[in-house]
């Protein structure tokens, strides 16, 4: 498994405007220039983060963004849903995808571990991570 681009820079989008002190919130070019990510590439990411309610506008259209929510009420799978959905083997979401589904010990497995995979990055909230960066450097 590997965690795409999107997420990673999301996630550093993320801890940015979470860091921020400016009530105004933080700018997309500042952002990009603080993460070193590329205006354009930057665009989707905060499309998503938007989209999925993560953070907004502070002041409308142009203004700098903030959190929707308090850090500590966000976590790593709100984030990781907001580029990907949650697919491990697709028999999990359809069963009609293999004849095999209703008798496969491979497929219990798999729904075990994506159980398992929601748990882990629903327990790690981004406060945490902001909180474990400040005390590391």
């Amino acid at each position: 498994m590997k965690i795409n681009t999107k997420i990673r820079y999301g996630m550093r989008a993320m801890i940015d405007i979470a860091n921020s002190q400016n009530p105004e919130g933080v700018l997309q070019k500042d952002i990009a220039l603080h993460q070193d990510i590329s205006l354009k590439y930057l665009d989707s990411i905060i499309a998503a983060l938007k989209l999925k309610g993560l953070i907004a506008n502070s002041k409308g259209k142009g203004s700098g963004y903030k959190l929707t929510r308090d850090p500590n009420e966000i976590t790593v799978w709100d984030i990781y849903t907001a580029f990907e959905p949650t697919i491990i083997v697709d028999c999990i979401e359809n069963k009609e995808f293999c004849n095999r589904s209703c008798d496969c010990k491979s497929r219990d497995y798999w729904i075990e571990f994506k159980k398992d995979l929601i748990e882990l990055l629903s327990k790690k909230r981004l406060s945490q991570i902001i909180f474990d960066n400040n005390h590391t450097n």
